[in-house]
């Protein structure tokens, strides 16, 4: 369920600003945050945005390799570890929010833009948000279960 709602939460806030912004425009909501319209070719921070199209596929096919292993760890560990299974849910989320971009349009629709004076932070989306609490969450996991005492 939680993959599930990062999924629709993801895909209907990209609509949304696809349709309610033009590209490149910027909304400033805070002195610090933007809201804006980019389309990322490539993977994060735009790493391989510039190549000629072969991107699309491999990241498409990464996603959807790293989507089946998730849904294979899940299934095994269902119920036994809340946390792990929550990690991998919001990492699973995020993944095929943006393989969907990825089939649908040719690139992933980002909208959230962070900055301080003149720093940016790569523009990103909740599918984003959704991978990277996730990743949080399964470090915190295995460190948590590092510090927990083990059974004789």
């Amino acid at each position: 369920m939680v993959a599930l709602a990062i999924i629709v939460v993801d895909q209907a806030t990209k609509l949304y600003f696809d349709h309610a912004l033009t590209y490149a425009q910027r909304i400033n909501v805070l002195p610090v945050f933007d809201l804006t319209l980019v389309y990322n070719q490539g993977a994060a921070f735009s790493f391989l945005a510039n190549q000629p199209g072969w991107q699309r596929w491999f990241f498409t096919a990464l996603g959807l390799v790293a989507a089946v292993i998730i849904s294979v760890i899940l299934r095994r560990t269902a119920g036994r570890q809340p946390r792990l299974s929550l990690a991998l849910a919001m990492i699973l989320g995020g993944a095929l929010g943006n393989v969907i971009d990825r089939v649908a349009y040719g690139h992933v629709i980002d909208f959230l833009l962070f900055y301080w004076k003149d720093w940016y932070y790569p523009a990103f989306n909740l599918a984003d948000v959704g991978i990277t609490c996730g990743a949080i969450l399964l470090v915190l996991d295995e460190l948590l279960r590092m510090r927990k005492p083990k059974a004789a």
